[in-house]
């Protein structure tokens, strides 16, 4: 039994490090995880098509720190910070990386919850504009 769980150990890190998260596709999740260069423009202009937060826009963050700083970022339309809590994974997002969900939630205003996607995999990046409905903090 040590013998398989050594063995399952050993392949796991392997693919790891010879890229078999990525698939080869030009996704390296290990280093920023997303799309480089003209592939990664093309699914950034296709996804700017949906509204930022959506499943086909995610916002993009740095781990799962940058995904909390953004959301304590966010106001909502009294000017309070929203509540929010991570829902889970919902597979892959148009970077090629699993997305994350988080239901976001406004004590007082117009808007009272919603689904916000995230893509923690964005070495680097700040998201700097607020999912529609709100408004964020620099």
């Amino acid at each position: 039994m040590r013998a398989i769980v050594v063995l399952g150990l050993a392949m796991t890190l392997s693919a790891c490090a010879g890229g078999g998260l990525g698939g080869g596709d030009g996704l390296d999740l290990m280093s920023g995880g997303a799309f480089k260069g003209k592939t990664l423009e093309a699914r950034l202009k296709t996804a700017a098509a949906a509204p930022l937060g959506s499943r086909e826009n995610p916002v993009r963050a740095d781990r799962p720190e940058g995904q909390r700083a953004y959301l304590s970022r966010l106001r909502c339309g009294d000017g309070a910070a929203p509540t929010y809590e991570r829902m889970g994974s919902f597979g892959p997002g148009p970077f090629g990386a699993i997305i994350d969900g988080y239901r976001v939630t406004c004590v007082i205003g117009e808007l009272k919850e919603r689904q916000v996607f995230m893509d923690m995999y964005h070495r680097g990046h700040v998201e700097l504009a607020p999912v529609p409905g709100y408004a964020i903090v620099p």
